[in-house]
């Protein structure tokens, strides 16, 4: 019985640590194209 808890443990620890990584690295948010050549409005100048 207490091996069966302790896969579980592993294995959701282990599913835990991917979906992390997978999300920090190849899960990114495009960033917003903002042009601050001209007058804009972005508010970098």
């Amino acid at each position: 019985m207490n091996t069966i808890i302790q896969n579980i443990l592993v294995f959701t620890a282990l599913t835990l640590a991917i979906v992390f990584l997978v999300k920090k690295f190849f899960w990114k948010k495009p960033a917003p194209k903002k042009s601050c050549g001209g007058n804009d409005g972005c508010g970098c100048h």
